[in-house]
């Protein structure tokens, strides 16, 4: 008798979207199905993937680079202003920018802080070169010892941050361990100072301030923490400086040196640190992140995390965000000029992923909507469904999957993605296979929202602008291997884009 050839088995799967976000910290061989090798422009929702929003330019014709973007809030009053080359621009409307408010300033890049006092609301700001900056609701005022709002005691172009705790405005001076203070419920007026050359025994200079609001088990409580550019937080407890009784040091903790003067972040009911050991929240930090990594917000992401700190960590432009209203988290990654990245967090899920073409060298939260300065331009993130008109492009690399048979050889034929979308969405499906990652064709072309005319077109037959439907259309595909990775690219240009899951069709051979 003749032996019969055992004919290929086809079967058909169903993968979930990568919920779980990007992975850069597990094995490439073992990630769970919900996890994502790479995640561009793509954000991991609590129960699919959206193509992420787009931007457009707000504010036009700055002379450079915008560096600093900040808010005034005064009460009914909300501004944004713009640091660029040598000058302040107002940006709170959109459209070409009017002449500059400040100018001849040393540099772009400015720390901030809103002040409130019964004299009214004030913007102060500092970056160690030039004389403070006063914003009063009307006037732009270049303090020192002898000007309106006055400060004296120390040089305020020697001031480099900035901070409010308790009704006191604190200051840190360039290049040193000591800080300033002002009185209560001051914006002006002599200015003290304290020296933490004693407390910080690693040595260095004071980087960022801030204030951390948590409950450290006797009820909720103001904490003033300082980092220094060793890596050092020193964190105090009480009211006046002035008095060892009300002010008294509550601990001082190692961690990785700090990226970047905009390294702290106020967050929920936490602070976050952009450190080398990645974003660290201060209530992890206390419980030793150096010996626990996994307590850091970008655990998952750490291998990237640590390689962007390595390649980029002396770039200006490291800060975090987080957009409320989207459940956002991010971390501004400036890669080069032109060329900054983002890694966003899904707030509820703590799901990651990377977005790409927002050159953005610094963000602003104004009126619950992200701002960011680029070359010449502020932009509005998030509020349209392209990039400034563009294209909108995501790439996704889910993990690797034996599909049920590790060690049996697999050839993959088909997929069908199935995508939710308002008009006729771009959508490339390909399979790597066996850890190697294979280039697609790039999408040239977005999807476009076709939107159908009230008493023209027909019923049940044409697509309603505004409405979602689901498409899913068989592609081919091709690999053979033991494993493989579905490879999702979309472009968008006008159209809201959701990727809910995606089917496998594939063939089982032997183990050669």
């Amino acid at each position: 008798m003749c032996a019969q050839t055992a004919r290929p088995q086809t079967l058909t799967t169903s993968l979930p979207p990568p919920i779980g976000g990007w992975n850069a910290r597990d094995s490439v061989a073992d990630m769970p199905a919900t996890d994502a090798r790479f995640l561009e422009n793509w954000f991991p929702s609590t129960s699919d993937i959206v193509l992420r929003n787009g931007f457009s330019q707000w504010a036009t014709g700055l002379p450079s680079l915008v560096e600093t973007l900040a808010h005034y809030s005064g009460g009914s009053t909300d501004k944004l202003f713009g640091w660029s080359s040598t000058s302040v621009f107002d940006v709170t409307s959109s459209g070409a920018v009017g002449a500059a408010v400040v100018t001849a300033l040393t540099n772009a890049r400015w720390e901030f802080e809103n002040v409130a006092t019964a004299g009214g609301n004030f913007l102060l700001a500092v970056n160690g070169s030039d004389k403070l900056l006063n914003y009063d609701g009307t006037n732009w005022t270049k303090v020192d010892g002898a000007s309106t709002y006055a400060i004296t005691g120390v040089t305020t172009s020697t001031l480099s941050n900035i901070a409010l705790w308790k009704t006191r405005v604190f200051f840190l001076q360039n290049g040193s361990l000591n800080f300033w203070y002002l009185p209560t419920g001051a914006i002006a007026g002599a200015a003290t100072s304290f020296s933490l050359q004693g407390i910080a025994n690693l040595g260095g200079y004071l980087v960022d301030v801030g204030t951390w609001t948590i409950d450290a088990g006797q009820g909720v409580n103001d904490f003033l923490v300082f980092v220094t550019n060793k890596g050092q937080v020193i964190i105090y407890q009480g009211t006046d400086p002035a008095s060892a009784t009300t002010f008294s040091l509550l601990g001082v903790y190692n961690c990785g040196a700090p990226i970047g003067k905009r390294c702290l972040y106020k967050y929920i009911g936490d602070m976050l640190l952009i450190s080398e050991d990645g974003v660290v929240p201060l209530s992890a930090l206390v419980q030793s992140t150096r010996v626990n990594p996994k307590v850091t917000l970008t655990d998952k992401i750490q291998q990237a995390t640590s390689s962007a700190v390595s390649l980029y960590g002396g770039n200006f432009g490291w800060q975090l965000l987080y957009f409320a209203n989207m459940n956002q988290l991010y971390l501004n990654v400036p890669v080069a000029a032109g060329q900054q990245q983002q890694f966003v967090m899904n707030t509820i899920t703590k799901s990651w992923c990377n977005f790409t073409g927002w050159s953005a060298s610094c963000w602003e939260l104004f009126q619950d909507e992200p701002y960011f300065g680029a070359s010449g331009v502020v932009c509005k993130a998030w509020d349209t469904l392209s990039d400034n008109g563009s294209n909108i492009n995501g790439d996704a690399g889910q993990a690797f999957n034996y599909f049920g048979a590790r060690g049996q050889q697999k050839r993959w034929t088909l997929t069908r993605p199935f995508i939710q979308a308002n008009g006729t969405p771009a959508v490339q499906a390909g399979i790597d296979v066996d850890f190697e990652e294979q280039a697609l064709t790039p999408i040239s072309t977005g999807g476009a929202l076709p939107v159908s005319a009230w008493d023209t077109a027909l019923w049940d037959v044409d697509v309603w602008g505004g409405g979602l439907n689901i498409y899913r259309y068989w592609q081919g595909v091709n690999g053979i291997g033991f494993c493989g990775s579905l490879r999702m690219q979309a472009a968008s240009r006008g159209i809201e884009t959701r990727w809910l899951g995606t089917d496998v069709v594939m063939e089982r051979g032997g183990v050669l």
